[in-house]
């Protein structure tokens, strides 16, 4: 409660004590009021009410005589916020140059009125009318925010069905003594999950054709799906003239279609990456310390194991996996894809 309606509250107390003893001056005495301030009270109760209670400041009402009127308060406050560091003389002389008239004190009297006197109120002002300012962002920074923001780097690439989009990369294992480097050709399908893979001493186009010819596309046939879109880095072993290059020929001649992620942007094609990283915590690193390989054909026995459990037995927690293994929504995705099929058909 105010302190006004403190006092309003204590004068009314004073009439009700006053007319429940039938006397005024003893009422007074208790109240600690004079007889004259009490039909003072008394009056002003009878003629405004409640209100009349009211303590009320001498004077005449409604704005100040010399206050500036609407239109040059809003020329100082449009000022200020176009140069919210700019002080009260030099605005009152800018606004001169614009033909509005008004003095330094009728600047500071406005900033006073809404709470701008100093600098940095003024700039937090221009901050809060920036941040309800709707913009209308160019390619360029809506390009800049899906670079950098958390926000867009998060998002996910969507599939709809079994071979919608497979994602495929070379993956560096290690080096073998007496063979030399080791490579790993990866083929993962972006909707279950499924993989393949296939172990090289070298990344070179024919590689990354042999593992699709081989193994991909065969278990695609075998259970009558097909492959939409396949999509890579721009490594050497999967780009370059579509007339020449062994890998681009192959997509073409199998009715494929070849997408690329963005240069040196590996979150691009981040299921194949992910699966990369299983394969190192799940079994490279583990075969690599209680196995001594001496041939690629032995590693390439462990990791066939490896994906057959993967594929097969291990469920997977990925997004919108629910706990099931790959085969299992590879063979869901199928069915899924032949009704989709249907209904663009219709």
């Amino acid at each position: 409660m105010t302190t006004k309606k403190k006092v309003a509250r204590r004068k009314l107390s004073l009439l009700e004590l006053a007319t429940e003893l039938g006397n005024v001056s003893k009422a007074c005495k208790v109240m600690g009021y004079s007889r004259q301030q009490f039909y003072e009270i008394r009056r002003n109760f009878q003629t405004f009410g409640a209100d009349g209670l009211l303590d009320r400041l001498p004077g005449p009402k409604g704005p100040h005589p010399n206050r500036v009127d609407e239109t040059v308060e809003k020329a100082i406050l449009d000022y200020s916020l176009s140069f919210p560091s700019h002080g009260p003389l030099r605005v009152a002389q800018q606004l001169a140059l614009q033909g509005v008239q008004v003095s330094s004190g009728g600047v500071r009297g406005v900033w006073s009125r809404h709470d701008l006197l100093s600098r940095h109120d003024r700039l937090l002002r221009l901050e809060r009318t920036a941040q309800k300012r709707r913009l209308k962002l160019t390619d360029e920074q809506i390009r800049l925010l899906e670079r950098f923001s958390p926000e867009f780097r998060e998002r996910h690439i969507e599939t709809r069905h079994t071979g919608d989009l497979v994602a495929v990369d070379t993956f560096f294992v290690g080096t073998l003594k007496g063979v030399g480097r080791v490579y790993l050709q990866s083929v993962i399908d972006c909707f279950s999950r499924y993989a393949w893979g296939r172990l090289y001493t070298s990344k070179l186009p024919v590689t990354a054709v042999h593992v699709l010819n081989q193994d991909v596309l065969p278990h695609f046939e075998a259970h009558g799906a097909r492959i939409e879109t396949i999509l890579s880095d721009n490594g050497r072993e999967f780009c370059g003239r579509p007339d020449r290059h062994p890998y681009e020929l192959f997509l073409q001649l199998e009715g494929i279609e070849h997408r690329t992620t963005k240069v040196r942007r590996p979150q691009s094609n981040g299921f194949v990456e992910r699966l990369h990283r299983t394969l190192l915590d799940e079994h490279f690193r583990i075969k690599g310390r209680d196995t001594w390989y001496e041939s690629v054909d032995a590693m390439q026995t462990d990791l066939d194991a490896y994906f057959h459990h993967y594929n097969t037995e291990r469920t997977h927690q990925g997004r919108g996996m629910q706990g099931r293994t790959p085969n299992q929504v590879f063979l869901d995705g199928i069915v899924k894809g032949k009704k989709t099929e249907t209904e663009e058909a219709a």
